[in-house]
């Protein structure tokens, strides 16, 4: 029963395969606890709301058969397939996914190599300053990430300078990026410059930001 119900709260890492093969009414109902961490639920006698926060990780094809950009492969699928495609993923929830990376396909030699890249330990201690900055930023609020951040706060830690801001604008104008996403790419820059050990937001990290936004500008 719902009145039965009581609200707990539930932080979820939550991986999607094939998001593309979702039904888009099933996506759409990502919208609500992606955006405030909540999810609703109501009945003819009763509306109920619940904590939902959670992590989301999803993955895609490029298009229906899997080709589409491949450097080896060619695509099968004609620009109609495309798009009906791509439909499955509305504006609205995309603005809500802050990072959009496009991974091409690894050369043989490159899936051979040795892979040279940091140790974790480095990494973790490299996050780990980034959250300590960010605990120290929010101390007399009530946010426990630079993900919380709201309209207000944006003004006060996310400051831009005039090269920042023209770039920022500019991106807006040519890829039609929404508000939303324009307060997405700020928390996400105020992030980068958290791990570079950065108290102001600099050109390169708005630039960083933008091109992990890499579905929007495809489209």
């Amino acid at each position: 029963m719902l009145h039965s119900l009581q609200p707990v709260l539930a932080i979820v890492y939550s991986f999607l395969d094939e998001l593309t093969e979702f039904k888009r009414d099933v996506l759409e109902f990502l919208r609500q606890p992606l955006e405030d961490g909540h999810v609703t639920i109501s009945r003819a006698r009763q509306s109920v709301s619940f904590p939902a926060q959670f992590t989301l990780v999803a993955s895609t094809n490029p298009c229906p058969c899997g080709y589409f950009g491949d450097t080896v492969q060619s695509c099968t699928c004609n620009p109609r397939q495309r798009e009906q495609y791509w439909a499955k993923l509305s504006g609205p929830l995309m603005d809500r996914i802050d990072l959009q990376v496009a991974v091409n396909r690894l050369k043989p030699e490159e899936m051979m190599r040795v892979s040279g890249g940091e140790d974790s330990e480095v990494v973790r201690e490299r996050v780990q300053q980034a959250r300590d900055r960010s605990d120290r930023r929010f101390k007399d609020e009530p946010l426990r990430s630079n993900a919380e951040m709201q309209s207000c706060h944006l003004k006060l830690w996310c400051p831009l300078d005039d090269s920042s801001r023209t770039l920022l604008e500019g991106a807006i104008r040519k890829l039609g990026f929404s508000a939303r996403a324009n307060d997405r790419i700020l928390k996400v820059s105020r992030t980068i410059a958290d791990l570079e050990g950065s108290e102001s937001l600099q050109t390169h990290h708005i630039a960083e930001a933008i091109q992990y936004r890499t579905i929007d500008r495809m489209q």
